[in-house]
């Protein structure tokens, strides 16, 4: 006989219903049923016996059950991702070596020479690079600094401040002091009020350009710069001064004194371009008449010179809106105003302007600018007034539009890269074109930043001492967070690879700037979303240590970092925020110096190689002239081609030929 914990054990065993007593087969048909046996079956699935329950506790026992199940995940999740965390190889971490505490939280950096400028509430400060020393403030605004752009000029810097009302002035920086310039769009009426958006100056600044919004329009200033007269200006800038007014100094240890009733040469407005005309309607009745009436070849493929009727326009417009109706209804969104990037160039074989207008060495003599949503490169030519008319001298077309343009510090090469993902590579300097080439496929490009071309020698990377030619490489930020290295020689076409992923699971790891390290070779800092700053060799992919400010410090908006870095010294800037404070309260600006780091110590004195060091690999691969015989002589056929073809001259005389055989074409059809 069995136990009675026996049978209980068997009666659980048993299928979902059960009898009390003596179980009995149920015979076949449902009348035979016996309607009080039904009270001597019991309930033993648990789910079942849940969904028995009446409303709404069957929802609420859902509800916590669908809430602990969710929980659960979150914890595994949790666990798992501190698993790999604890598993993962952390980069060492420095701290800074320094730190200038300012009263409020500055919103933007810049950094030239030996100089520190930080934006303040109602001007800029000005710090040593080397020991964090203020030494001078300037507060004489109305408003805060929201820019700042600083050019070197030699032994003098050129400073450009953007307060918060748009207004940009110029200001003159030597050892002998601040000097104040001009004050570009400043109006009395403030309801006529300009601002600024973007400003840029040329390499050695002899020119700079501004891109203006006011009254519904935006235009583009470019103004020649008298860095010459500023110098003889300041030689003896105590004459000029009232020494009572420079005793009233701010007390500190200052060794920059304001000098602002110094008047110094006031720059030249060269130029005043706007955006490019929408395409309409041509009144040109054949290509006959297009070629008889345009005065020059310049500016020819800008869209504007063709012979499509208003009627063709219309017609293309009727069946694109019948097309594309249902994605078409609804409001319209008011069309932005049209933004510009802008680009000095230097001369070279592709940027070549008239034959009467000549440059010297080392200047920009071209305006490269393209406006968002065109195809069109545009060129001007520096070497005008302000009476002249502004047209384009040359116009290089894209097959898509072009979304974002960057050159070298150098000035020798440029990237236009289009909305499609396509990269346009040139050699300025040579007047080559280095190739084409696409992202990966969903990739789009955000932004471009040139890398210094550099080699890997015994295991480091090093800068060749001697001239290298036909040789970038640069790396692109894509929209998806994704960092690719696109490199460029004059023999083989160009190559992208991949640097750093997009993040799928770990958003939070995502890259939002990217900044290069000139003292450093093939080094570059990345700054993610999770306030995460990271030092990158590209050449390794390998990411060589970290950087932070000290506890409580932390970066307060990580997608939008506000640091600077050095382009002749191993330091970088980076903006610390308490976490307890807003704009309002005290932050800290950290200085970073590369040198005092125990894995970069001493790199950036020694990444210069003398090309006697090199062996035949690396000169092959940095491209020297004597390492490659057969590619030298093709270049030297190619220069002595381009010596020989006077470009311009023979165009304009194609030209001429070209509209008086036009005009003669035109007078036979009359005649007829």
């Amino acid at each position: 006989m069995s136990s009675p914990n026996g049978s209980r054990a068997q009666k659980m065993r048993l299928p979902l219903f059960t009898q009390k007593g003596q179980l009995e087969v149920p015979t076949p048909s449902e009348k035979d049923w016996s309607k009080d046996d039904e009270e001597g079956y019991v309930f033993k699935d648990p789910h079942q016996e849940l969904d028995s329950l009446p409303q709404p506790f069957r929802m609420i026992n859902k509800l916590v059950n669908l809430l602990f199940d969710r929980a659960w995940e979150i914890v595994e999740e949790r666990d798992s991702l501190r698993e790999v965390e604890l598993s993962r190889i952390r980069p060492t971490l420095y701290p800074p070596v320094l730190e200038s505490k300012l009263s409020k939280r500055p919103r933007c950096i810049a950094v030239s020479q030996d100089y520190v400028f930080i934006a303040g509430a109602k001007g800029f400060s000005i710090y040593n690079l080397h020991d964090a020393r203020q030494i001078y403030v300037y507060e004489k605004f109305k408003v805060e600094v929201m820019s700042i752009w600083a050019t070197d000029l030699g032994n003098e810097t050129l400073m450009a401040p953007v307060d918060e009302m748009g207004v940009v002035r110029l200001f003159y920086l030597c050892k002998d002091g601040l000097f104040f310039i001009k004050t570009i769009n400043e109006v009395d009426d403030t309801s006529k009020q300009t601002i600024c958006v973007r400003m840029d100056i040329s390499h050695g600044g002899d020119f700079a350009a501004f891109l203006i919004q006011g009254a519904g329009d935006t235009w583009l200033d470019v103004y020649k710069l008298p860095k010459e007269s500023w110098a003889k200006e300041v030689e003896h800038p105590q004459l000029a001064v009232n020494p009572k007014k420079k005793a009233k100094q701010p007390q500190m240890d200052v060794s920059i004194c304001y000098l602002g009733e110094v008047k110094l040469s006031l720059p030249v407005q060269i130029m005043k371009i706007k955006p490019p005309k929408p395409i309409t309607g041509s009144p040109f009745k054949s290509p006959l008449e297009v070629f008889a009436k345009i005065e020059g070849c310049y500016g020819l493929g800008s869209g504007q010179n063709h012979v499509i009727k208003d009627s063709q326009w219309e017609q293309q417009t009727a069946i694109f809106n019948a097309t594309y109706r249902k994605y078409l209804d609804g409001e319209w969104e008011e069309e932005p105003l049209s933004m510009a990037t802008f680009h000095f160039l230097f001369p070279s074989c592709l940027t070549m302007m008239p034959t009467e207008v000549k440059s010297p060495p080392g200047v920009a003599s071209v305006l490269g600018v393209h406006w968002t949503g065109r195809h069109n490169f545009f060129l001007y030519s520096l070497n005008r007034t302000l009476k002249d008319k502004v047209d384009p001298e040359g116009v290089w077309p894209c097959a898509a539009p072009i979304a974002v343009s960057q050159l070298s510090d150098c000035g020798s090469y440029l990237v236009l890269a289009c909305e499609d993902g396509v990269l346009t590579l040139w050699d300025l300097a040579e007047g080559l074109p280095l190739g084409v080439i696409a992202l990966p496929e969903g990739c789009s490009c955000q932004s471009i930043h040139f890398l210094k071309y550099f080699l890997v020698h015994d295991g480091r990377n090093v800068y060749p001492e001697g001239p290298v030619k036909s040789q970038m490489s640069c790396v692109v930020l894509c929209t998806d967070t994704s960092l690719h290295l696109v490199t460029a020689t004059g023999t083989q076409g160009p190559t992208v690879s991949m640097l750093v992923e997009r993040p799928v699971k770990h958003l939070e790891e995502a890259l939002c700037a990217v900044a290069p390290v000139p003292a450093l070779p093939g080094m570059v800092l990345t700054f993610a979303r999770n306030s995460s700053v990271r030092l990158l060799d590209v050449a390794r992919l390998h990411v060589v240590c970290a950087f932070a400010p000290p506890e409580p410090y932390h970066l307060a908006v990580p997608w939008k970092p506000v640091f600077a870095v050095s382009l002749h010294h191993p330091f970088f800037l980076l903006r610390g925020d308490h976490p307890d404070g807003d704009s309002d309260t005290p932050s800290s600006v950290f200085y970073f110096d590369f040198d005092s780091c125990s894995l970069l110590e001493d790199v950036s004195k020694s990444c210069f190689i003398p090309q006697a060091d090199l062996n035949l690999n690396d000169l092959t691969a940095a491209g020297f002239p004597q390492a490659l015989p057969l590619e030298r002589r093709c270049e030297s056929v190619l220069q002595k081609r381009f010596q020989k073809l006077e470009n311009k001259v023979k165009e304009q005389e194609h030209w001429t030929r070209l509209r008086r055989y036009s005009l003669l074409l035109q007078r036979e059809n009359v005649r007829k």
